[in-house]
Formats: structure tokens, sequence, C-alpha cells
């Protein structure tokens, strides 16, 4: 699934996210370590918003939240050349599980990012301490599995980012607005 996004080059099928130890700003690595994408939540937004960086410090695009409330919201991944919505995220509302869809422009669905492990996600929501346990999470097409999201065991948030296929800059955005939107 091609997409492209001006000034983004994704041709690997694993990366790596990485959170500043202070607040929500990541920096996203492929397997050779070279920093591919950068993000940072704006602050004191009525809306949620990231917009990504490039390796050359140029705004490729962005997350923007649609509505003020985000208990199960949509946000909207914005093209910054042409400023047109190529792919929206949707977080469903759930109590015990974290679940997002990831559709196209067109509002068909291309994958689906949920918890791993339903019961460690309802222990989490009873027991405090159990969220020093890393999150992990499925991505799937239809009833394919295509690839996952795996927390590591850091003092900051550290996700390994693999796919089954070549990656699309809506799972990465996705992937990071997991971890910052569910306050991982």
């Amino acid at each position: 699934m091609n997409f492209d996004i001006k000034g983004v080059e994704l041709d690997d099928n694993h990366y790596v996210i990485k959170q500043a130890l202070y607040r929500n700003k990541y920096r996203v690595e492929d397997s050779s370590g070279k920093t591919v994408l950068k993000t940072k939540q704006k602050l004191l937004k009525m809306k949620e918003e990231f917009p990504f960086t490039n390796s050359d410090e140029d705004t490729v695009f962005s997350i923007k939240a649609k509505n003020l409330m985000d208990i199960a919201g949509d946000y909207a991944l914005i093209d910054e050349e042409t400023g047109e919505t190529f792919a929206t995220l949707e977080k469903k509302f759930t109590f015990f599980k974290h679940d997002w869809k990831v559709k196209n422009s067109e509002g068909q669905e291309i994958a689906r990012i949920e918890s791993a492990s339903f019961g460690l996600e309802v222990m989490r929501s009873l027991v405090g301490f159990l969220n020093l346990i890393p999150q992990k999470y499925d991505i799937s097409r239809g009833e394919d599995k295509i690839g996952s999201l795996n927390g590591r065991f850091k003092l900051r948030d550290v996700y390994d980012l693999k796919f089954d296929e070549k990656v699309s800059e809506p799972l990465i955005a996705a992937a990071v607005a997991v971890d910052a939107l569910e306050h991982n």
C-alpha cells in the first residue's frame, strides 16, 4: 500500500519507536538505526496534534484530532504538502482493550491495532503497578496478522514495530498515536 508522502522514505519492515523521557516526543528509526521520522505532541492545543518531520527536519505530515474530546476519537493524517487527509485513525471506545482502526482516505480499513492480551489489559486496569509491563499489540488486516508493536522493558517507552510487508506512513503514525493517546 503506497501513500506517496513527499519527503518520506519507508523501505524497511522493522522500525524502533523511542519516546523521550519527559514528554510525548518520539523518534522512529529504521533497522540500521537511522532516524526516519520524528514527532512531538504540540502542547496547549485544544485538539491533539502531532506534526511528523523527516530526517531533514521538514514537516511531512501531521496527526490532528477531529474533535476536542477523544474518549473514542478520530484522528486525521494530513499530508503537509497538499493539506489533504490521506488516512484516519479511529480509536474504538473499550474499557479493557486498546483497539484502533487505520483507514485510507476512502474510508476503507487498511489495518487494525489491538492489545495482544485482553487478560493483561484487564489486570492493568485493576492493578496500577502492572502498567510497568511493556505493552504488546497485534496489527492485522482482515483476519491476517501483518505485524506487531511490542514494548521493551526500558525507563522510557521503546517499541519494536515489525511487519510482514513494507510499512506505510499511516501504520507508523498509528503506532506512535497508540502510545501517546492511550497514555502508556
